[in-house]
């Protein structure tokens, strides 16, 4: 079994998808501390004018060491329209701009003021968009008779190993956090997923590299995005 596991991101790119694509199981990993300026709540787009532009939840007050789990966003509808304004130039522009702006337009109304839920909920239907199998477990809810960690790289061996993972995929990001001879001793295969560009014609504006799915949905079809990932599956 292939496990991945990953911080519930708001809206990744597309290399998060290359990596769901991979796995046969994902672990939603929403018992780290959330991170001021990472990418749990927040994501980029294009801009209108200039060449990208954040998509931004906004949260409720929590203090530094609370975990993603925990974080609340703000309630109301006011930012949820934002966000979905902040896609209105695409329109007449993209050629996917309706589906996608819809599938959007589902999460944002989702009655919950959880942050991991929104996110979740947000992967499910771009998996659902793209074809893909989303076969998850949310950590705080698996009860996992895991080990005292100390380690922050042992997290993954020991999930990993909990689950009877014969496969633990990572990007490259969290490299260094590792020891392959750990895992190797588990039994466990560890494998660094570098990612795979995706470049896509965007008229009207200047590409951006590795924004999020969203853009990649609102330039590309759902077929043409597998093809992309299909090709990247075939590379080591």
């Amino acid at each position: 079994m292939k496990l991945g596991i990953m911080q519930p991101y708001f809206a990744p790119y597309l290399g998060y998808f290359d990596l769901i694509r991979r796995c046969d199981q994902w672990v939603v990993f929403d018992t780290a501390q959330y991170i001021r300026h990472g990418w749990v709540n927040r994501n980029r787009v294009l801009h209108p004018t200039t060449d990208w532009q954040y998509l931004i939840v906004p949260l409720q007050k929590h203090s530094r060491e609370t975990p993603i789990k925990d974080i609340k966003v703000i309630a109301g509808s006011e930012w949820r329209s934002r966000i979905l304004g902040q896609l209105q130039h695409y329109r007449g522009k993209a050629p996917h701009y309706q589906p996608v702006v819809d599938m959007v337009s589902r999460v944002m109304a989702a009655n919950t003021a959880s942050l991991t839920q929104l996110n979740v909920l947000f992967l499910q239907h771009c998996c659902e968009r793209l074809g893909l199998r989303f076969n998850f477990q949310v950590f705080s809810a698996m009860n996992l008779p895991l080990p005292e960690i100390t380690d922050p790289g042992h997290w993954a061996l020991e999930i990993s190993s909990a689950l009877k993972a014969s496969e633990y995929l990572n990007p490259p990001g969290g490299k260094d956090l590792f020891k392959p001879d750990d895992f190797r001793a588990r039994g466990i295969k560890l494998t660094i997923q570098e990612p795979h560009p995706f470049t896509y014609s965007t008229p009207g504006y200047r590409f951006q590299p590795d924004l999020s799915v969203i853009d990649v949905m609102m330039w590309n079809s759902p077929a043409e995005i597998t093809a992309h990932l299909d090709q990247a599956s075939d590379q080591p």
